[in-house]
């Protein structure tokens, strides 16, 4: 399991850096060549799903009673970030979708489905 909290508190930064990285880009600052089209509700979507998975790796790492709490609630905020910037971008009427954007969604929603599913299976095993 200590691999595991390891493996899942890494990749939390990742997605944390990753969140913020896009809201940056969502409130009109370039990044090397990333540009996206300034979206408010984004940026405060993709600033609160950073903070969701930093806390809960923070736990991971810090090991507290409720790090895999932490890890879960972390995982399931930010998924239905993912999932509500899916939805929005399928929904927008001007269609105000890029590639890069439907990628990042996509890799996104499969990568913290994907921790979800092992923060859910340590839940499991330890409890």
């Amino acid at each position: 399991m200590d691999l595991l909290r390891r493996v899942l508190a890494g990749s939390s930064v990742v997605y944390a850096l990753v969140f913020l990285t896009f809201a940056l880009a969502h409130a009109g600052i370039a990044i090397g060549p990333l540009r996206e089209p300034v979206i408010a509700p984004a940026v405060v979507v993709e600033t609160l799903c950073a903070v969701a998975v930093a806390i809960g790796g923070y736990g991971a790492a810090a090991r507290p009673a409720w790090a895999w709490d932490g890890l879960l609630y972390g995982h399931a905020a930010a998924l239905g970030g993912v999932l509500l910037g899916i939805a929005a971008t399928t929904l927008s009427p001007g269609g105000g979708t890029t590639v890069v954007l439907l990628w990042y969604h996509g890799v996104m929603a499969a990568a913290l489905t994907a921790g979800l599913a092992a923060a859910f299976y340590a839940s499991r095993v330890r409890g």
